[in-house]
């Protein structure tokens, strides 16, 4: 894998560059071929949090994760354990959904090498899948203003609504930097 690493509001130094590429590359373990894309990584420092975003491009699927910690190099262990995780997840996903040779199965090792199988692991992971509740409610025409007052008076993270300007379905969300953002379709 080749590495993209800058810096944020910080320099970056060699032996973090050193770091985040050897805690990086134990991911090469989980697949048959490493990935020829960049491996995007972001570090910086934002009201004494350390943070670290990692971008990782594969066919038919992207890999992001971020973490945010009071000691970078907690931040690069930490982010390096969610990638390790959403991997094992999009194996499992992709065990279930394509049977046959030559799918997208062949992007992963079946054997992680330390002893640990994509069976037993699959174990593990459908437990994270479990849906626990669903909801069903009527989407109330509104613009993107009325939805975040809404959204800030149920107390919840994000917002589904009937955006009046576009008639489609839109969602409001709170960002980490406390700023919003929405999510329209594509189409």
């Amino acid at each position: 894998m080749k590495y993209n690493i800058r810096g944020q509001r910080m320099e970056v130094t060699d032996a973090l560059r050193d770091y985040v590429e050897k805690k990086l590359s134990r991911l090469e373990r989980y697949f048959e071929a490493p990935p020829q894309s960049d491996v995007n990584v972001t570090l910086s420092v934002t009201k004494g949090q350390q943070a670290i975003e990692v971008t990782i491009p594969l066919p038919g699927a992207l890999l992001r994760a971020e973490e945010k910690r009071e000691d970078m190099y907690a931040s690069i262990d930490f982010v390096v354990d969610k990638l390790e995780r959403q991997i094992r997840k999009h194996k499992t996903k992709i065990n279930r959904n394509f049977r046959e040779a030559g799918s997208a199965r062949a992007l992963f090792k079946e054997d992680f090498g330390n002893g640990t199988s994509v069976t037993t692991l699959a174990r593990e992971e459908e437990d994270d899948l479990e849906l626990v509740r669903t909801k069903r409610f009527d989407l109330k025409p509104m613009d993107v203003e009325e939805a975040i007052l809404q959204m800030n008076l149920v107390g919840h993270n994000f917002y589904v609504f009937a955006n009046t300007s576009t008639k489609e379905v839109s969602v409001v969300y709170r960002r980490n930097d406390g700023k919003y953002g929405l999510i329209e379709s594509a189409e």
